[in-house]
């Protein structure tokens, strides 16, 4: 079924744990807009990133391929515009297509496939973080994560001040320019909270008090579930020891806050539409481009697959779609670019004919779905293998190269605490996977052409060595210039 063209808002957050929304049930975090567009829509309850770090999920994103077949390895490896992304196909076809906010590509003179890109956030200097290219053990520095988690608190930060910007100018769009169009448009709104650094302002912070959060699940050292590749993971951030009840709780008042903060800005730009009285002609889609692990399994930030990390939030709403329902099928961000081309009213080119992803509309209305498989992919920091993600049904495999695999049953564990990989119970159903795996790529190959692609971009910058010398120069890419 086809849909008739109609407008497009894209709200896309960074780093949003799935978990922390009101609308997928957790007791403390306040998001009422995103609630309310659950209420109004379709919410994706199984939805998962192509990769647990910003670079790669957001070139999958753009591109609806996954990681390994557009060479989006890590944060220095950014989308240049050299496979078509869900801009060209709208903007190929007569669609108008504005960004606002982080991208996160190489640089806006590429052809991406995005021409009106306001406010907009790339890599840095054009390459991105090197550090992310060197995956050993013993890197310098690589205790980031708990320093960022220390200094979690009250305040603004660049971050904050950005998101503001982007979404000022989100809502001067919807009410001074989007009215006047003839044709429909596309509008992708793209903030950066509730990323790191965990600097919630003020009243937002204020919103929780710390000596209510409840110490995330699995988090004490007894606790913590025990695999070499993600054991080494929690060691290169600064976390296999524990942290104080009191920092730890501080830190989650503190994303909690950003979370609230975040939905503000949202909130704002979706008020826009109302009050505008777009919103009986467009198609609002919510989306965060990966998640966050807060401490549970003992591990912070992104770069795994536990669930914190790697499922996301998604949620599609619009006047021809269904209100209120939840959706448990599996999903990814390989489907969007499909979703957006059906939405728009426009048409795939043949050469997209082997993306990977599904449009979400006909799911959404409740038509037959195939079953399948999503996948998710990781190689960069502080991996010291490459490691993959499938998801079918209540099971979720991971595969480490060189590595012993897990397992996990979702649906009667979704706090992944019991790996039933040793069991022999679970023998066939691992072979399955396997298979199903090598059906997709080749682990051990693709990780040695991550790993040489990884090499001659070193060679490129002086060598290991030299990379390392320079350290991290900034902790997080930095906000564009804002007047």
């Amino acid at each position: 079924m086809n849909s008739e063209p109609q407008n497009i808002l894209f709200i896309c957050s960074d780093q949003h744990n799935r978990n922390m929304l009101g609308a997928h049930g957790h007791p403390n975090v306040r998001t009422p807009h995103l609630d309310r567009l659950a209420g109004e829509g379709v919410s994706f309850t199984n939805a998962y990133t192509n990769s647990p770090i910003c670079v790669p999920a957001r070139a999958s994103l753009a591109t609806g391929r996954y990681v390994h077949d557009i060479g989006a390895w890590d944060n220095a490896a950014p989308y240049t515009g050299e496979r078509a992304s869900w801009g060209h196909r709208l903007t190929e076809q007569g669609v108008d297509v504005t960004t606002i906010g982080k991208l996160h590509y190489r640089d806006s003179a590429d052809d991406t496939g995005f021409p009106d890109q306001r406010l907009p956030l790339h890599v840095l200097g054009g390459i991105g973080d090197l550090l992310t290219l060197i995956r050993e053990t013993g890197l310098p520095g690589a205790n980031l994560s708990r320093k960022q988690v220390l200094a979690a608190g009250p305040g603004e930060s660049e971050y904050t001040r950005y998101d503001r910007a982007i979404a000022a100018e989100a809502v001067r769009f919807l009410r001074d320019e989007a009215p006047a169009k003839e044709k429909p448009w596309a509008l992708f709104v793209s903030f950066v909270t509730p990323h790191y650094p965990l600097i919630a302002p003020q009243e937002y912070y204020d919103l929780y008090n710390p000596e209510d959060i409840e110490i995330p699940h699995h988090y004490r050292l007894g606790e913590r579930p025990s695999h070499p590749v993600v054991d080494e993971y929690r060691r290169l951030i600064g976390a296999d020891d524990e942290l104080d009840d009191s920092a730890v709780r501080n830190a989650l008042a503190a994303y909690y806050g950003l979370c609230s903060f975040m939905d503000a800005q949202a909130g704002a730009v979706l008020t826009a539409l109302r009050d505008a009285g777009l919103d009986k002609t467009t198609r609002i889609i919510y989306a965060s481009d990966h998640g966050d692990s807060m401490g549970e399994h003992g591990l912070w930030f992104k770069s795994t697959m536990y669930e914190g990390s790697v499922a996301i939030p998604c949620m599609i709403a619009g006047l021809d779609l269904p209100k209120g329902v939840k959706i448990n099928e599996p999903v990814s961000l390989v489907d969007v670019f499909p979703t957006l081309v059906e939405a728009a009213g426009v048409r795939l080119a043949p050469e997209d004919g082997d993306l990977p992803g599904r449009s979400l509309l006909p799911l959404a209305r409740g038509e037959a779905w195939p079953k399948r498989i999503i996948f998710s992919e990781y190689h960069a920091a502080a991996s010291i293998t490459g490691f993959f993600m499938l998801r079918e049904g209540d099971y979720k495999y991971i595969h480490y190269v060189d590595y012993p695999p897990q397992l996990f049953n979702l649906a009667e564990d979704p706090e992944e605490s019991a790996d039933l990989a040793g069991d022999p119970r679970f023998a066939e159903l691992l072979g399955h996977f396997e298979q199903k795996l090598r059906e997709l790529v080749v682990p051990e190959e693709t990780d040695q052409l991550a790993r040489k692609d990884q090499r001659r971009r070193l060679d490129l910058h002086g060598g290991r060595e030299a990379v390392i010398a320079q350290g991290f120069k900034v902790p997080y890419t930095p906000a564009p210039q804002i007047d």
